[in-house]
């Protein structure tokens, strides 16, 4: 159970969460629909504290919380805050724990998350800590996979891009690897996935690293893009090196099973072309969308409101 608890890794959520979860997702999507009003958590408070830019998962956690019928507070701009000023990490959680229920996080520094859940005794949602973890975004991913395919568990999935500085697929490889998926990561060279994880992995599932898309998709159910990520590097020129290293259009989707999806964090920049974002298996924008049923099971969860 998640249940007052903090969640920092995909490790933090059990099988039998997700399960939960992805159920509590489906209802959460049909009170949307029936524009009915939601009174879940009404007189709870969320607190977001993003230390670095967002749109998807700042204003989707927002509507969630929204729409379960609890408040908001938000720090969204550390430049008009006291962290301006020098407050430290630890007396900003205080603050956020006298005046809130549930705190989300992103900080551009892996393991701020877990930090943060030290000096607070409310429950603690890493919404991406620099290069380490999403795991809101991994549970949403699963549940998209879930509903596009009809099942996570044996399928064919390709991670493609900056799978070194790619928080997202750090944690998405390690839930995956718990459904027997058979995972092909494809990145330049000096993008590829940290060592640590693939050990993690172990023989859980069958993990190829390749250094070529072409030729290696043909068979995928799921191909995951992801941007190459220019805040993570201290060199300019090593980005600008990496800069459109894969791009997948409507070349690569003639190569490509009709029944497989395209996901894609976002942003993009170039590496999906817009061309593919007519054909039906883009999922992307679907993905984006399931946001906020997913993020209102979770937050629904977490404060014991389901």
């Amino acid at each position: 159970m998640i249940k007052n608890r903090s969640i920092v890794t995909i490790d933090d959520v059990g099988d039998d969460d997700l399960n939960e979860i992805f159920t509590a997702a489906e209802e959460m999507d049909k009170l949307i629909k029936s524009g009915k009003k939601i009174s879940i958590l009404e007189s709870r408070i969320m607190c977001t504290l993003f230390y670095e830019p967002s749109t998807r998962t700042r204003l989707s956690f927002e509507s969630a919380m929204h729409r379960l019928g609890g408040g908001v507070i938000t720090m969204a701009d550390v430049k008009t805050s006291s962290v301006s000023k020098g407050e430290t990490l630890a007396d900003t959680i205080r603050m956020a724990d006298a005046y809130s229920d549930v705190i989300v996080i992103r900080h551009p520094l892996e393991g701020a998350a877990r930090l943060a859940s030290r000096f607070t005794s409310k429950p603690v949602i890493n919404a991406g800590d620099g290069s380490g973890q999403h795991p809101t975004q991994t549970i949403m991913d699963l549940y998209t996979i879930r509903k596009e395919l009809g099942k996570i568990r044996g399928l064919k999935v390709t991670l493609l891009g900056d799978l070194k500085y790619g928080r997202t697929v750090h944690s998405l490889i390690l839930a995956l690897s718990k459904y027997d998926a058979k995972i092909k990561l494809i990145s330049p060279p000096s993008l590829r996935i940290p060592e640590y994880l693939l050990h993690r992995i172990g023989d859980k599932s069958s993990v190829e690293v390749l250094d070529t898309l072409e030729g290696n998709i043909a068979d995928t159910d799921v191909l995951y893009v992801t941007r190459i990520q220019k805040e993570r590097f201290t060199d300019p020129n090593e980005y600008q090196s990496l800069i459109g290293s894969y791009s997948v259009n409507n070349n690569v989707l003639e190569s490509m099973k009709r029944n497989s999806i395209i996901m894609h964090p976002l942003p993009r920049v170039d590496e999906i072309a817009p061309e593919v974002d007519q054909d039906a298996r883009a999922a992307y924008f679907r993905q984006a969308a399931n946001g906020v049923p997913v993020r209102m099971a979770i937050i629904s969860k977490v404060l014991g409101g389901i």
